[in-house]
């Protein structure tokens, strides 16, 4: 799925974003006015995604404060929240008795509800930990890319200093190498089940973060004959190895607990959240100098979380300054109190998930955007590109940009073997669909409503501005649909404006080509030579 799938669409959507030198709107909007929509929708999934994905920053933040505490707080059933079935014995399926680290998640950290019918109230220390995580949120990223950038050199390389020291430790546990060669040793009759393959899909598109518009607006932002094939490489091998470092770091401590408990490593029950916020800290607790790896590790998760989060935020920030540059400085004033408001705004909306329903509100979200959403966008999103706009096209701007002609390997994933891998997956992700879920509690039919109106929230843009743009574009049907699928190209003398202007998309505040006079290139010169 890495090679056919993540490389080739991560290659198409640097390409795109780096050569129409716009975030995911625009761009989408010039290759191919049809499915503009597609650039709308990857901007709602990522803004939808950061209300909700900031409860984990939120979450490692209260885990790196009680990190402090000596004993760690989770490592025994001796506290005011545990309850008579708390067992400090292993982390298994069972209904009968609970962990210490799962009572300190379940009581302690969340206080959670039965169930979503129950809301409950607001958990106080979550939700002035939830207004840190915002502020941190903002500092990094109030100034743009640059200091985006700049944070990034630190969030993104100490937590790989974190994994390695926590492996050292972790290979020398005993039990270490069980859990290691439960981890390696494949199991080849899965390979025979399709939900295999449909999980490693949507493990390559959430771990490279295609389909969420994030690469488009990063791209944008690049020099004009920047190698996006040296990009597209480096991220894919970078984040592949990665995932199987952190692989060897967290089951490697799975064979610690199993010895412990004296259990195989595969009756460790993970899952959801209980993998980073269940399993790990219980395996801290029975550690030498159980603190201080604690901390690391929440630390590290921290600086992961911040990492995609800003990502997810610079998206929707990118999109607005595209389209409504002028109108949001006169209100604005500057891009910093633009930012100010989308942080608040997403903060807002967060504010559910830090009251005691909060856990079964991230899963619902979590379950119908980043798994349900995606699957549609990427499809739409391949259509768009590979067919709308169309392969040569692609190539030739790849060719402009570098110098140098896409090889037969790539032309060929995106002509043939990614659009129908896609298509493939998201038959079978409709087939084998199970409705959301948290431990053994099934969501009512309210609720699976609920996550389904989240999840047309975003999908609902590609039909709504299709339909727009058939209806504002000149002619008959034919001619409609004709020009809704001809590219809006950006002419030289823009791309070379967006080249020197060093800032932001709506610098020049020039919007996309109008589609009922893309050919006249006279208005865009204008707008340039005045500014």
């Amino acid at each position: 799925m890495l090679v056919f799938l993540g490389v080739p669409l991560l290659y198409m959507e640097l390409t795109v974003g780096q050569y129409t030198r716009r975030g995911p709107v625009h761009a989408l909007a010039t290759v191919c006015p049809l499915l503009k929509g597609v650039g709308i929708a990857s901007v709602a999934i990522s803004f939808i995604m950061s209300t909700y994905y900031n409860l984990v920053i939120t979450w490692a933040l209260y885990y790196l404060f009680s990190s402090f505490q000596d004993p760690l707080p989770w490592g025994s059933c001796n506290n005011t929240w545990n309850t008579p079935q708390c067992t400090n014995q292993a982390l298994i399926n069972s209904s009968n008795s609970s962990t210490a680290s799962q009572e300190f998640f379940r009581y302690k950290m969340l206080g959670q509800t039965s169930g979503v019918e129950l809301a409950g109230t607001i958990r106080w220390d979550l939700f002035l930990i939830l207004i840190l995580a915002w502020i941190l949120i903002y500092l990094c990223i109030f100034k743009g890319v640059k200091s985006t950038g700049k944070v990034v050199y630190f969030t993104a390389l100490f937590p790989y200093v974190i994994l390695i020291a926590l492996l050292i430790n972790n290979v020398q546990l005993p039990g270490a190498l069980d859990g290691i060669r439960f981890f390696i040793v494949p199991e080849w009759e899965k390979l025979l089940e399709v939900q295999v393959w449909v999980n490693a899909a949507a493990q390559i598109f959430n771990s490279i973060g295609i389909g969420f518009g994030s690469l488009m607006a990063m791209s944008s932002y690049n020099s004009f004959n920047n190698n996006v094939l040296k990009d597209t490489l480096s991220i894919s091998i970078i984040n592949s190895l990665t995932s199987i470092l952190a692989g060897f770091v967290i089951f490697s401590a799975f064979g610690y607990m199993s010895y412990l408990q004296n259990i195989p490593v595969s009756q460790l029950a993970v899952d959801g959240p209980g993998l980073v916020y269940i399993v790990y800290p219980q395996a801290f607790a029975n550690m030498p100098v159980s603190q201080l790896w604690s901390v690391l590790f929440f630390f590290m998760l921290l600086c992961l979380g911040l990492d995609s989060e800003f990502a997810m935020v610079e998206v929707l920030v990118t999109s607005i300054l595209d389209e409504f540059y002028h109108t949001v400085m006169k209100i604005f004033k500057m891009k910093e109190l633009l930012v100010l408001a989308v942080c608040g705004v997403a903060f807002l909306l967060g504010i559910p998930c830090v009251m005691q329903v909060g856990i079964y509100v991230f899963q619902l979200m979590d379950h119908y955007t980043a798994i349900v959403s995606i699957m549609f966008l990427a499809f739409f999103e391949v259509l768009a590109i590979c067919y709308g706009y169309g392969v040569t096209r692609l190539s030739n701007n790849l060719e402009e940009m570098t110098g140098k002609r896409v090889n037969i390997f790539f032309r060929l994933c995106w002509q043939v073997v990614a659009p129908v891998l896609i298509t493939v997956i998201l038959i079978f992700s409709i087939i084998e669909f199970k409705p959301a879920s948290y431990e053994d509690y099934v969501f009512p039919t309210w609720a699976q409503g609920v996550g389904w109106v989240i999840a047309l929230s975003s999908i609902i843009w590609i039909p709504v501005c299709a339909v727009h743009t058939l209806w504002v574009l000149p002619g008959s049907i034919l001619q409609k649909l004709k020009l809704s699928l001809t590219p809006g190209a950006l002419n030289e003398k823009s791309k070379m404006a967006y080249y020197e202007r060093g800032g932001f998309p709506g610098d020049l505040g020039i919007n996309v080509i109008s589609f009922k006079n893309m050919h006249e290139k006279a208005p865009m010169e204008s707008a340039l030579g005045q500014n």
